[in-house]
């Protein structure tokens, strides 16, 4: 009976020894966490101080930079209007890459009030002295072309300042006067082709073969403003 109380009393002693810091502690502090680990056979390493693969950025992963393809710009100036329909149908057909953006031109034309060509300059000169005595101010008899020997009465850039001369003129005795449309341009328009430089060889060869008179150039391009 008296063992047994002094081995508890000594298990005592060497309890509170250890709590209070009497045995000296192991120089590694995981070492008892290693004794307390439950399936450490079963714990696998990832990385050692590395990040995984996955994190790493788009730029040190290698992805390739994809390259934009080259576009070329021919523009066609004054093209009629038919051959505008034909050559955009060529180009759908022929070589689809290609995509032209077309800009119209309004055609442009002038008026001109005159006096019908006279038989010859004797009669010329005598219409021209008949409208001096009506003070008819700004005429001319023109001396050659169709309308030779026709007097001119003015020329305007459209039909109603034309048709005011005419009333002016008719107020004044001139019976003869008429309005007629000289200098006309039709309608145009102007196509300008993108498409990759790759085909720029047979774009241009469409061109010559379909618009032979009609000579390509390069499209100006056009610069930001500076900030």
């Amino acid at each position: 009976m008296r063992a047994f109380v002094f081995l508890l009393i000594l298990a005592n002693l060497l309890f509170f020894a250890w709590v209070g810091g009497y045995f000296p502690a192991s120089s590694d502090p995981d070492a008892l966490r290693v004794q307390q680990q439950l399936l450490a056979d079963q714990v696998k390493i990832v990385a050692r101080d590395e990040p995984p693969a996955e994190t790493l950025m788009p730029e040190k992963a290698g992805k390739p930079v994809e390259k934009k393809a080259v576009e070329i710009c021919l523009l066609l100036s004054d093209l009629p209007i038919a051959d505008v329909l034909r050559f955009e149908t060529l180009l759908a057909d022929k070589l689809p890459a290609f995509r032209a953006e077309r800009s119209m031109n309004a055609g442009s034309g002038s008026y001109w009030v005159y006096i019908p060509p006279l038989p010859g300059k004797q009669d010329a000169d005598k219409k021209a002295g008949e409208l001096k005595k009506l003070r008819v101010p700004e005429f001319f008899v023109v001396q050659e072309g169709a309308n030779r020997f026709a007097i001119s009465l003015g020329i305007f850039s459209n039909r109603e300042a034309a048709a005011d001369r005419l009333e002016e003129l008719r107020a004044k005795g001139v019976k003869s006067a008429r309005i007629g449309e000289r200098d006309v341009k039709p309608a145009s328009a102007t196509l300008e082709i993108h498409g990759p430089e790759a085909q720029a060889d047979s774009l241009r060869q469409a061109v010559a073969e379909a618009l032979p008179q009609n000579k390509p150039a390069t499209c100006r391009i056009q610069t930001a403003p500076a900030q």
